[in-house]
């Protein structure tokens, strides 16, 4: 007979990952209740640190269409879901692993695409979300008002295009502006001014 608890396990990860615009799994094998308890004030209100069971994340996220990889999903398992800024999150990790070794960053998702361990560790080098928007602000001056909607893009391409106008000379101008107007998404943007851009660590 189904066990009314696990569905409703599975409905609550279900929602945390369908409205999370990142997920981060860990293993905290090793971890006392009190260092966790210490995690999860570091991470703030706007990521949940919640221990989970495998098999249950897994039905979760094929509910929820996210593609976690299921190689993650081994041992002690626990996921950061990050409502707020992704690489605030990252460096939260990133940091509270540093003093407690326990606390294993396996990889994760990011406005729905697979990350390493690696690009984790990429995401919490990068500036937070509200320095990205200055750059933006200021970069995007002497481009027209619609370029406004850029400023909803996702955090992988907000990275890039910050990047892209930071490195673009004066001159350039011209082509950030053709981009931003015919395809009205940042990465677009970000590919026209410097296809040499390396900040993917989505991808």
């Amino acid at each position: 007979m189904p066990n009314p608890e696990k569905f409703a396990a599975v409905d609550e990860l279900t929602e945390h990952l369908r409205t999370s615009s990142a997920a981060v799994v860990t293993e905290y094998r090793g971890l006392t209740v009190k260092q966790i308890t210490d995690l999860r004030r570091a991470l703030g209100r706007d990521t949940t640190y919640a221990v989970v069971k495998n098999t249950l994340t897994k039905r979760a996220a094929a509910d929820a269409g996210v593609a976690i990889d299921e190689s993650l999903l081994v041992g002690p398992t626990a996921i950061a879901f990050v409502k707020g800024d992704a690489v605030e999150a990252a460096k939260g990790l990133r940091d509270f692993a540093k003093t407690n070794p326990a606390l294993i960053i396996k990889g994760g998702v990011l406005d729905g695409k697979p990350l390493s361990a690696g690009e984790i560790s990429k995401i919490a080098d990068l500036e937070s979300r509200e320095v990205l928007l200055a750059k933006l602000a200021g970069g995007l001056k002497a481009l027209p008002t619609r370029a406004a909607g850029l400023f909803q893009a996702p955090l992988s391409q907000m990275a890039r295009l910050a990047k892209a106008l930071e490195e673009k000379k004066p001159g350039d101008a011209a082509t950030a502006e053709a981009a931003v107007a015919e395809t009205g998404s940042a990465e677009a943007a970000a590919a026209a001014d410097a296809p040499e851009a390396s900040a993917e660590p989505a991808e």
